[in-house]
């Protein structure tokens, strides 16, 4: 049975995964960006808006499926979770990936939600995770990127 404060701790996951609070949210991080930067990698930096981007999705899809389903394999690291290209195929494929880092977030937003969602039971098949570490997992590991995203777009001349 939850306690009286269960509600409000999910509320609170929630608005770390999904507001800005202290930082610029995944959304600021990726509108307006134009795709002849999507390859760029600026001088000081490790890698392009592409590869941040596709590093976001994979892991945060990683961590959300790792949170569901006892049978997922993650990809193997760290080759598994960078792209090789610097730069997308095209638009759509930048497009496609944004999209799926949103969905991706709006089933962790909907799994911490959910009542039926044990926030600290350990998680089958890892070895210890509880979905409440793995929402502050993704949380951090998106803040810290989306960051990087902003770096590397000011490097740019993009952001601002």
């Amino acid at each position: 049975m939850a306690d009286r404060n269960d509600g409000a701790l999910r509320e609170h996951l929630v608005k770390l995964l999904t507001e800005a609070q202290a930082h610029a949210t995944f959304d600021d991080a990726v509108k307006g960006l134009v795709p002849a930067l999507y390859g760029k990698v600026p001088a000081g930096a490790e890698h392009s808006p592409w590869q941040l981007l596709e590093h976001l999705r994979i892991a945060q899809w990683d961590i959300v499926e790792f949170s569901r389903s006892e049978k997922h394999e993650s990809p193997k690291w760290p080759e598994g979770y960078w792209p090789k290209e610097k730069a997308p195929a095209d638009e759509k494929a930048w497009e496609k990936s944004v999209r799926a880092f949103k969905h991706d977030l709006k089933e962790m937003v909907e799994l911490i939600r959910d009542p039926k969602t044990d926030l600290y039971a350990k998680i089958p098949g890892g070895d210890g995770q509880t979905v409440l570490r793995e929402a502050l997992l993704i949380a951090d590991h998106n803040a810290y990127h989306v960051g990087q995203l902003v770096m590397v777009r000011r490097l740019l001349g993009a952001w601002g």
